[in-house]
């Protein structure tokens, strides 16, 4: 098996996030082959042994990454509040050990969501900077117009900042009801809900249809299936609108060096 980063094989022994992980190593606690690393030293996990503390890891490990269709009330966690009978994302997904969800859905939202038990793949999908693109299908209430559109695409304020550049395009559209295919690079948390209702068009149904280029199909609601590695591929492949939005990025940093 080749070298990989101490850090990433950290992460998939379940020792923490890869931030996390970065800072053990940074504090100088982890030691492979009886030699304290840095950041950056790579590690086989079949051949090499890794120390935290003088403690070994367990290295080799399954990578396992399962595709749902989430169904809308399912909480997109691995163990809901005391108080909360609603149903949760891992008891539709009979696979033993430690999975976590790759992003989030709000329990109202539908649609794609990844399991898995590699950190690393987690952390690439979910941060920003790899550009990986979240599709969705979105219903609003009302006839949104181009200048609408055009608001929502290049950024509203939430939060105290702007929201990132983003593709919106309508679907389908009604006096009473538009449909709009969005494209993000970034999940704040129920930014869509909140967005659409800022703008004055309240969500009336939510479905994460895609990441990167890997679909739902014809994937039934609350079923799942574990990907293989050309699926993994394209989970990690950005749509094309990914140049609309760097496109309209730059322009928001050109307008606003002016």
């Amino acid at each position: 098996m080749p070298q990989q980063r101490v850090q990433k094989l950290m992460a998939q022994a379940d020792i923490g996030s890869r931030r996390k992980c970065e800072k053990i190593i940074s504090s100088g606690r982890v030691q492979v082959n009886g030699k304290v690393i840095g950041l950056g030293a790579k590690a086989d996990p079949l051949k090499d042994v890794i120390l935290i503390d003088g403690v070994r890891i367990k290295t080799s490990f399954d990578s396992i990454c399962i595709v749902v269709n989430k169904p809308k009330g399912v909480l997109t966690t691995n163990r809901a509040a005391p108080d909360d009978d609603r149903p949760t994302i891992r008891e539709l997904v009979e696979v033993p050990g430690h999975l976590f969800p790759v992003g989030r859905l709000d329990a109202d939202s539908e649609g794609l969501l990844i399991l898995t038990n590699d950190g690393e793949l987690a952390n690439r999908l979910s941060h920003p900077r790899y550009e990986h693109t979240k599709t969705y299908k979105v219903t609003v209430k009302g006839k949104v117009t181009r200048e609408t559109i055009e608001a929502w695409e290049s950024g509203v304020w939430l939060d105290d900042s702007r929201t990132a550049a983003c593709s919106v395009r309508t679907l389908q559209s009604t006096k009473r009801s538009t449909v709009l295919r969005i494209v993000m690079l970034e999940g704040r948390k129920r930014q869509i809900r909140r967005v659409a209702m800022l703008l004055g068009h309240p969500v009336m149904r939510l479905v994460r249809t895609h990441i990167g280029q890997l679909g739902l199909g014809t994937l039934r609601k609350g079923a799942w299936y574990q990907l293989d590695e050309d699926e993994i591929k394209a989970l990690q492949t950005p749509v094309r609108e990914l140049a609309d939005i760097r496109r309209a990025r730059r322009e928001r940093k050109r307008k606003a060096a002016r």
